[in-house]
């Protein structure tokens, strides 16, 4: 557990964009975004994608660093 996670994490870190900001993006709880970032949860494949287009909304580096950073 929590490769995505630690993708997520240093992805938002990186580019400066809040929890807040992604589950703004996504339409889901600040909640939801704290347990993935803090590996208390895993997102499914679906909302890996999910992600993957908010954080496209927000910065596309941010969204192509997430995967890269997921898929090593």
């Amino acid at each position: 557990m929590g490769k995505a996670g630690k993708a997520l994490k240093q992805a938002l870190v990186s580019y400066g964009i809040s929890q807040n900001q992604l589950a703004a993006a996504m339409g889901v709880g600040h909640a939801n975004v704290s347990r993935w970032v803090n590996e208390v949860r895993d997102p499914g494949g679906e909302t890996i994608l999910q992600i993957r287009t908010a954080l496209g909304q927000i910065n596309p580096a941010a969204a192509e660093e997430f995967i890269r950073l997921y898929l090593e």
